[in-house]
């Protein structure tokens, strides 16, 4: 009779927990950090203000909240290409001083032509952010400038070229027409911020997703000399990436100067810190090639939402600025997190 012990049989099967885990990791990988924030923050202020779930508040924070989503859509496009554009608050103040200037003397020379005028100014503003953003482009591109170099010292001389044109003052005389349309109107009921930032949004999905631009943005931003090598004119891609960002800047620029009914050369200060937060928080990487439009617009969102809860909650507005500022550091930090993670899963 054979007395030998039975061996026990071992599996190589994880324990539950350890599947669990495996899997909000993976969870985490892939969507980040941000539906987290944002149950967060809207339990917060829900609890903290009444009127913080109101439809007539929500409606206002997604009008709000349009302005910098077009913004940021642009500068993802920029930070796919591994770079980042500082000047995104430069272009604004451009487009705002020089749209409206255009629009009030056209207006002024031609009473009866309101259309023409608001159809000058708006070509106007965006041609002037068309203007920024090649510059930057061939800064980069061409020049091999490094983006922070170039965007900032590009930021400097636009605000400086704006406060010169208007001596600090806002620039009056456009149509009532222009702001009770793009500032204060809607377009089948929907409040017309709104629908810019969802056309743009769709717009900014069919290049990432659908054309062969949006192919070469991830690949110039996962690796620029692979991407060069394999055929891809690096040189154009890069100053069409900086192009987009600026018409997405240059465009929430004539929104916001329909909103204040001026042309301002001190708005769009914050929107870098802004724009670049909303992106990172969404997931898009500092060192390119990884970011999705939809997340960008949920990041956008998520910015607004905090702005707008503090305002509810009266948080001074200097301390929101350091709220923004510790928001961002945070995104970086899950960012650096995301990516060790993702290759610890890769080599497995």
């Amino acid at each position: 009779m054979n007395s030998e012990p039975v061996k026990a049989q071992h599996t190589d099967a994880p324990a539950p927990e350890g599947q669990l885990m495996n899997r909000m990791t993976r969870l985490f990988v892939k969507v980040g950090v941000l539906p987290i924030l944002v149950l967060v923050a809207v339990t917060i202020f829900a609890s903290a203000s009444d009127n913080f779930l109101t439809a007539r508040n929500l409606l206002n924070l997604l009008r709000q909240s349009s302005y910098l989503v077009m913004v940021a859509i642009g500068q993802m496009f920029v930070l796919l290409t591994a770079g980042f554009d500082l000047s995104v608050g430069t272009i604004i103040a451009l487009s705002s001083v020089i749209g409206a200037s255009t629009m009030a003397s056209v207006y002024a020379a031609f009473p009866d032509a309101v259309y023409l005028a608001i159809a000058a100014g708006l070509l106007a503003g965006v041609g002037v952010g068309l203007i920024v953003g090649l510059v930057n482009g061939i800064g980069v591109a061409q020049f091999q400038v490094s983006p922070f170099v170039m965007t900032l010292g590009v930021s400097s001389i636009g605000f400086g070229i704006a406060l010169y044109m208007t001596g600090g003052s806002p620039v009056y005389g456009m149509p009532m027409e222009f702001g009770n349309t793009f500032g204060f109107g809607s377009i089948l009921g929907i409040p017309t911020p709104i629908l810019v930032a969802l056309l743009m949004t769709i717009a900014a999905m069919v290049i990432v997703s659908r054309t062969r631009l949006g192919r070469y943005f991830y690949a110039v931003g996962g690796n620029i000399n692979a991407a060069r090598l394999s055929g891809i004119n690096t040189h154009k891609t890069l100053i069409l990436a900086y192009l987009l960002c600026a018409s997405f800047a240059a465009m929430a620029g004539m929104l916001i100067t329909a909103r204040l009914d001026t042309g301002e050369a001190n708005i769009g200060a914050a929107m870098p810190l802004e724009s670049i937060a909303a992106c990172v928080i969404a997931g898009v990487s500092l060192r390119g090639g990884v970011g999705r439009v939809e997340h960008v617009v949920l990041g956008a969102v998520f910015i607004s939402l905090v702005q707008n809860g503090m305002n509810l909650t009266r948080v001074e507005s200097y301390l929101q600025t350091v709220v923004i500022g510790a928001l961002l550091i945070f995104a970086v930090i899950v960012d650096q997190l995301r990516i060790r993670l993702r290759a610890k899963l890769g080599a497995h």
